[in-house]
C-alpha cells in the first residue's frame, strides 16, 4: 500500500505543471474517471475515495483502504476570428491529474486524502499570421489543482464530511496589438488559496441523497489581470485588480440503485457572478445539469451520462464592453453547454480495478460587439472538446 501511495503523489507532482482546460465554465464537469463517465454525477452517489471533493461524506462508504491516480487526456478545439478567418488555438492538448486516498479507521469514521486538477482554461495563437489582427497571437493559461483531506462520520445511513481546501494556480496572459505592442505581463503568475467543502448524505434501501457546499477561493495573480487590462483602457485606463477567485458552489443530488442499474441525477450553482475577476467580465451564474446511468456486475461496470450547463459568458453592453467581450472569446472562451459522457469499470482481482471515461462536449459558436478592436466590429469563437480518462484503483 505505501507503494503504491507513493507513486500516486508523484505522478500528481508531475502533472501540475500541465495545463487543462474544463467545461462547465473553467471548470471540469466531474472529479475521476466514474463520475466523468456518468455526466460528472457525484453529490448524491459515491465514487469511493474519488468523491473526496465532490461531497466529502461519500467517502464513507469505502470499506477499508482505496487508493486510485490517473487522469484525463483533454482535447479542445478552439477557432477564433478578429475578422480575419476563424484561425485554431494550438492550445489542443491537456494533462490533468487525479489521485485520491480514503480509509476508514472505525466503524464510523473515515479519513482521506485527494489531488485533483480541478479546472482551467488556455488558448494559444502565437502563431497566427498572414493578417493585422491575427487573434492578437493571444495565450492565455489558467491552471488549478486542488489538494483535500476530508474527513467523514456516518451513522445509521446518514454521513456527514468536510475537506479543507488547498488550491494552487497560476495564470499567464500575453498577446500582440495589431500595432505591434506587446502585453506588458511578464511570465507565470502563482499563488495559492485555502477554502473548505462540506457534505450531507443519506442512505436508505438503494436510495441515496446528498448535499454539497464548495466555498469560494480567492486568488491573487500578481502582474496578471492588472496589466493585461490597462492596455485596453479599462476601468477608466486604470486597469483591473489581479483577484481570481474561484466561486462558491452548492448542489444536491440523489442516485437509486436496484438489480445492478443505477439512476443518479445532481444539480449545482457555480457563483461566478460573485466571484472576484469573473464578475468584473460579467460572467453570470451557471445552473449544472447532470444525469447519469450505470449497469453493474460483480467484476464490471457501463456508465452513461449528460451534463447541461448554459455558458455563463455573455454579451456586453456598456462602459468597457469591447474589451471585455474580445477577453471573453478570445482568451477565456468557456462557452461549450452540452457534453456527452460514457465510461466503464473493470475488476482485475479483488484488489485492483480500471476505470475509463470518454466526454464529448458539442461546438458552440458565440460571436459578440468588439467595435473598435477588430477588423470588422466582432469576434467569433467556435469550441468544441473530446476527453479520455483513465484511473487505476487499488483496494486493500
Amino acid at each position: 500500500m505505501k507503494r503504491s501511495i507513493k507513486l500516486a503523489v508523484a505522478a500528481a507532482v508531475a502533472l501540475t505543471a500541465t495545463s487543462a482546460f474544463a467545461t462547465n465554465g473553467d471548470h471540469l464537469i466531474g472529479t475521476g474517471a466514474k463520475a466523468r463517465g456518468m455526466g460528472g454525477v457525484g453529490i448524491g452517489m459515491s465514487h469511493g475515495a474519488e468523491s473526496a471533493l465532490t461531497n466529502p461524506a461519500l467517502i464513507s462508504t469505502v470499506k477499508g483502504t482505496e487508493v486510485s491516480f490517473g487522469g484525463t487526456i483533454f482535447m479542445p478545439d478552439v477557432e477564433s476570428t478578429t475578422g480575419e478567418g476563424f484561425k485554431k488555438s494550438n492550445a489542443d492538448l491537456s494533462v490533468i491529474p487525479e489521485v485520491s486516498l480514503a480509509q476508514k479507521v472505525s466503524e464510523n469514521f473515515t479519513w482521506g486524502i485527494g489531488m485533483f486538477g480541478t479546472a482551467g482554461m488556455g488558448v494559444d495563437y502565437r502563431s497566427q499570421t498572414g493578417g493585422t489582427f491575427n487573434n492578437y497571437k493571444m495565450v492565455t493559461n489558467l491552471q488549478l489543482m486542488q489538494f483535500a483531506v476530508p474527513l467523514a462520520y456516518s451513522d445509521s445511513g446518514v454521513s456527514v464530511g468536510i475537506a479543507p481546501v488547498l488550491q494552487y494556480g497560476s495564470l499567464d496572459i500575453n498577446y500582440r496589438t495589431p500595432a505591434g505592442v506587446d502585453s506588458t505581463t511578464q511570465g507565470v503568475a502563482q499563488d495559492f488559496g485555502a477554502g473548505y467543502n462540506i457534505g450531507l448524505a443519506y442512505e436508505t434501501n438503494g436510495l441515496t441523497v446528498g448535499v454539497s457546499y464548495k466555498s469560494a477561493i480567492d486568488m491573487v495573480y500578481d502582474g496578471q489581470l492588472s496589466k493585461a487590462t490597462v492596455q485596453f483602457g479599462m476601468n477608466g485606463g486604470a486597469g483591473h485588480g489581479d483577484n481570481l477567485e474561484q466561486p462558491a458552489e452548492i448542489g444536491a443530488g440523489l442516485s437509486y440503485t436496484t438489480d445492478g442499474h443505477t439512476f443518479a441525477f445532481d444539480y449545482k450553482r457555480i457563483k461566478w457572478s460573485d466571484a472576484k475577476g469573473y464578475k468584473t467580465f460579467g460572467w453570470d451564474d451557471q445552473n449544472v445539469y447532470m444525469f447519469g446511468y450505470q449497469y453493474a456486475q460483480d467484476n464490471w461496470a457501463l456508465r452513461a451520462g449528460y451534463n447541461y450547463a448554459k455558458s455563463p459568458i455573455k454579451e456586453q453592453f456598456g462602459t468597457d464592453a469591447a474589451a471585455k467581450n474580445m477577453f471573453n472569446l478570445l482568451g477565456f472562451p468557456g462557452i461549450v453547454e452540452k457534453h456527452y459522457t460514457v465510461g466503464g469499470s473493470y475488476a482485475f482481482t479483488k484488489m485492483t480495478s480500471l476505470d475509463l471515461a470518454y466526454v464529448y462536449a458539442d461546438e458552440k459558436q458565440d460571436t459578440f460587439a468588439t467595435t473598435g478592436m477588430t477588423a470588422d466590429n466582432k469576434t467569433s469563437t467556435k469550441h468544441s472538446q473530446q476527453g479520455i480518462s483513465a484511473q487505476l484503483n487499488f483496494n486493500f
